[in-house]
């Protein structure tokens, strides 16, 4: 699964899940845009991490949710590698809080960067791969978007949303060589999980068949098979990474 010479954006790429994924990307031998919000210092580290391993990486600010700030990602990409080959949707945030009591900004926030961020991102560089008659995007949802979650409508509604969404642009896309898929991570130990009481852990635990919690790494390794020629004939899927949770 070498994909040496290609590019990729990754949103979100500072930390985490996003961070894992870039650095996945870049062992396989993919130029990457860590894309950051607004935690500068992470995604330099990202960044120094790729280049460390000999790999090429730039960090890009930009929020997802505005376009003129996701035209600007694309155009930096554009200027330091030429292309862009794979894209992952992979920033989020979370404003939980329980339907009754949830503010219309909260809702708001979770919507826009969530899903907003997905289409605009999804946009900006369709027009170059469709060009090239080729590409890869993998959209990072939830198995939260599959299943629900109390306390988490606004996320639960953006991460279904992102499927629907790549499902429509797998079929768009799929005659010019674009392939779309989703990855839906189940409960994995990142800075979001990590704070979350024992108690709560512990009840998600009892809810996992595998019995554990998930790694950022398991979830890379699926991002960087589908962005790889190994996954040429899929397009339009959902793959579940979460130890058979939403099973």
């Amino acid at each position: 699964m070498v994909l040496n010479e290609s590019v990729a954006i990754v949103t979100g790429g500072g930390r985490g899940i996003g961070r894992a994924i870039a650095l996945e990307l870049a062992a396989a031998g993919v130029k990457v845009v860590v894309n950051y919000a607004g935690r500068s210092d992470k995604a330099e580290e990202t960044v120094s991490l790729i280049r460390q391993a000999g790999g090429e990486s730039i960090a890009v600010q930009a929020d997802v949710s505005q376009a003129a700030d996701v035209d600007h990602l694309v155009q930096m990409a554009l200027e330091h590698f030429g292309k862009i080959d794979i894209l992952v949707n992979n920033a989020g945030i979370t404003r939980d809080g329980l339907m009754l009591r949830m503010k219309e900004a909260d809702w708001d926030a979770v919507l826009a960067t969530n899903l907003k961020g997905v289409f605009l991102c999804t946009k900006a560089v369709s027009k170059g791969m469709l060009k090239q008659r080729s590409g890869v995007i993998v959209n990072i949802s939830s198995v939260v978007g599959l299943s629900g979650n109390a306390g988490q409508a606004n996320y639960a509604a953006a991460k279904a949303g992102i499927i629907g969404l790549s499902k429509a642009t797998a079929k768009e896309f799929a005659s010019r060589g674009i392939r779309v898929n989703v990855v839906a991570p189940g409960y994995i130990c990142t800075d979001m999980t990590e704070t979350l009481p024992e108690g709560v852990q512990n009840e998600i635990l009892q809810t996992i068949p595998l019995g554990r919690i998930g790694k950022p790494e398991e979830v890379a390794k699926v991002v960087r098979f589908l962005a790889s020629p190994e996954s040429a004939y899929i397009t339009g899927q959902v793959l579940c990474v979460d130890g058979g949770m939403e099973m």
